[in-house]
């Protein structure tokens, strides 16, 4: 098993620090989905009893992304079809709705901050040859920064918390098709246009087709995945 782990610096608790770390590298596909999490190699990768990390694994299975079956242990979530469906139904009403919201409220300084964020993203798709498109979590993240200018506290709570890593997941595989990024960039541009221009109506719009279009990349890669 290899871990790609960035340079997590160690803050709060070690459990704090290998619980960031294993969510990463799940979230990145360095940790399979579906895979058994391997107590013994993971505390002796991470120099850490196994105490912190079984906290750490709870604290995963309640970001949704680790299943803890009962004298079995956990696995990583599986990419499901059904629950495919079922994240990105509500992503694509509840991301549409933020997109409108924050096209009614967000300032020339906020527009300039996703251009700023979107160049960044341009620069690291070019440096990898538009092969992949991986977004850091938080004010790194395109989705979450739309949600958070969208102005509404429990939107906010269900996208950029309760579901957060479990979406990431799932957008962070659709990434990995060749074509995926560079679509998903000239997407999110437009999307931005829309935001600057205050056009509520059509940002919700493009925010929604953007989505379903990420919806049918990943069911695609799922039926190609059972079907070999």
């Amino acid at each position: 098993m290899s871990i790609i782990v960035n340079n997590i610096p160690l803050t709060g608790t070690r459990a704090d620090s290998v619980f960031d770390q294993i969510r990463t590298a799940i979230v990145r596909g360095d940790l399979a989905p579906g895979s058994k999490i391997n107590e013994p190699q993971l505390s002796k990768h991470f120099g850490i009893s196994r105490g912190p990390l079984r906290e750490a694994i709870r604290r995963l299975e309640g970001c949704k992304l680790v299943e803890i079956t009962p004298n079995v242990g956990a696995r990583v979530v599986s990419l499901d079809a059904r629950q495919a469906v079922e994240i990105y139904e509500i992503r694509e009403v509840l991301e549409g709705l933020a997109c409108g919201l924050a096209a009614q409220q967000a300032t020339a300084q906020d527009c300039e901050q996703l251009r700023a964020l979107l160049a960044k993203h341009e620069r690291e798709i070019e440096s990898e040859d538009g092969k992949v498109y991986y977004q850091k979590e938080g004010d790194l993240d395109f989705h979450y920064l739309i949600v958070a200018l969208s102005g509404n506290a429990r939107l906010f709570k269900l996208l950029c918390d309760e579901l957060y890593h479990l979406l990431r997941l799932y957008r962070v595989q659709t990434s990995s098709q060749p074509s995926r990024p560079a679509q998903a960039f000239r997407e999110h541009h437009r999307i931005v246009d829309a935001i600057e221009d205050g056009d509520a109506e059509l940002a919700d719009l493009l925010m929604r087709r953007h989505i379903a279009s990420a919806k049918a990349t990943l069911m695609q890669q799922i039926d190609e995945a059972s079907a070999e």
